[in-house]
């Protein structure tokens, strides 16, 4: 734990922030960029979700604009009471082409990292989280071959942030 007056004001400023977000709009989106290993995609996740009583939502390998776009269209239908399951294909009539399933997180510990904080868990009791996995018009899941959507952009669900 940082004891640092500095890091804990910085802190302390964005748990105020964050709140405010959330109690505003029911969630807010974090997004992580690319990390320091090369392997690393960006990353962007909920937080406010789970006190709705739904799982955080995690979108791998989109560039912020994209990511805050589709965890907020989903997270919209999560907060008019659609409670998402694992296995389910979501699609928009006014996005055509676009897919996404909905995938288990085993690791949510390791990703969600502001809303534990947010919720006051430690990892190891993490509030639990959906990956979404998408794929673009005219592309494929990773699972289906390669292009935008191949493992090395959109890992499977806990095969990144291990």
């Amino acid at each position: 734990m940082t004891t640092d007056p500095q890091t804990v004001a910085w802190l302390d400023q964005q748990d105020a922030n964050l709140a405010q977000l959330v109690r505003a709009h029911r969630w807010a989106v974090q997004y992580v960029g690319e990390g320091d290993e090369p392997d690393e995609p960006p990353f962007g996740y909920t937080v406010g979700l789970f006190g709705l009583g739904h799982p955080e939502l995690a979108l791998v390998g989109l560039g912020p604009d994209s990511t805050h776009s589709l965890l907020g269209r989903v997270a919209e239908m999560i907060g008019d009471g659609r409670d998402l399951v694992p296995g389910e294909l979501l699609t928009w009539p006014d996005w055509p082409g676009i897919r996404v399933v909905v995938e288990e997180l085993p690791n949510p510990g390791e990703v969600v990292l502001v809303a534990n904080r947010f919720y006051e868990r430690p990892a190891e009791y993490s509030v639990p989280a959906y990956q979404l996995t998408w794929a673009l018009p005219d592309h494929c899941f990773p699972w289906e071959g390669s292009g935008p959507g191949a493992p090395e952009v959109q890992p499977r669900p806990g095969m990144w942030r291990a």
